[in-house]
């Protein structure tokens, strides 16, 4: 049965505050959740209009669905999953770090591409959107399960750590005529004033995806649009060796 102390709860996930303070996240929709009851994520309670889970669910009616979702069209279940203690991040390969992104569609996506091109660990600074945003766990469709996502102070993470840090600028060299490296940090700055003039400073080696336009009127790629771009071209290096 749902309780309205469920429901108080549920809505106070909402706010990173609230999340913080219980320690506990919102998924929606059958596949996300079937993902997370996949994964290594601690399920703390499932509702749902019908009974599909192979795990302990409260049956909810629609109605009841419908005060609890925080989508237009909820899709058959809300789950709450507690948040997971952070892992240590692997000292080789690529690692991705982002300066200050914002956006929630933007870090799910994000995510979601590490999933695809095999980043593991994605480090985030502080003032970088919280991952465990429900916006953020929908756009990352199941992969925030499968990547380590931590966040820190980014500069002194990236001080204290001895590797070659790659930045994407406007003014960098064209990745496409770079020959670039299976390990280190790859740097992507905020949607509206790219990389940081601190983390610029520690960067090793500035990268830029070429405009090709005609006019080349537009100022700048949104930033997950990059991200798959010099993904990409990393990943291909990496397999021609």
């Amino acid at each position: 049965m749902l309780t309205k102390n469920h429901i108080k709860l549920i809505a106070s996930l909402g706010q990173k505050k609230f999340r913080i303070q219980h320690q506990l996240f919102v998924v929606e929709g059958i596949k996300g959740i079937q993902e997370f009851l996949n994964s290594h994520f601690e399920l703390y309670q499932l509702f749902s209009t019908e009974a599909i889970f192979n795990a302990e669910t409260v049956l909810i009616s629609e109605k009841d669905l419908l005060k609890i979702s925080s989508l237009k069209t909820p899709n058959t279940a809300v789950a709450v999953f507690r948040i997971p203690k952070q892992n240590k991040v692997a000292s080789n390969g690529l690692i991705l770090a982002l300066d200050d992104v914002r956006d929630p569609g933007n870090l799910g996506t994000i995510i979601r591409l590490c999933d695809w091109f095999g980043i593991k660990d994605l480090i985030c600074s502080k003032a970088t959107v919280d991952c465990y945003n429900s916006k953020v766990v929908q756009a990352t469709m199941g992969s925030l399960t499968r990547v380590n996502v931590q966040y820190t102070d980014l500069n002194d993470y990236i001080n204290n750590t001895k590797t070659e840090v790659f930045g994407t600028f406007m003014d960098g060299d064209t990745i496409y005529n770079e020959t670039l490296s299976d390990t280190g940090i790859i740097v992507m700055g905020n949607e509206a004033n790219g990389i940081s003039e601190a983390i610029e400073k520690q960067v090793t080696k500035r990268l830029s995806v070429p405009r090709f336009g005609n006019l080349q009127a537009t100022e700048s790629l949104n930033v997950a649009t990059a991200t798959a771009i010099v993904l990409s071209e990393f990943k291909r290096m990496s397999t021609e060796k």
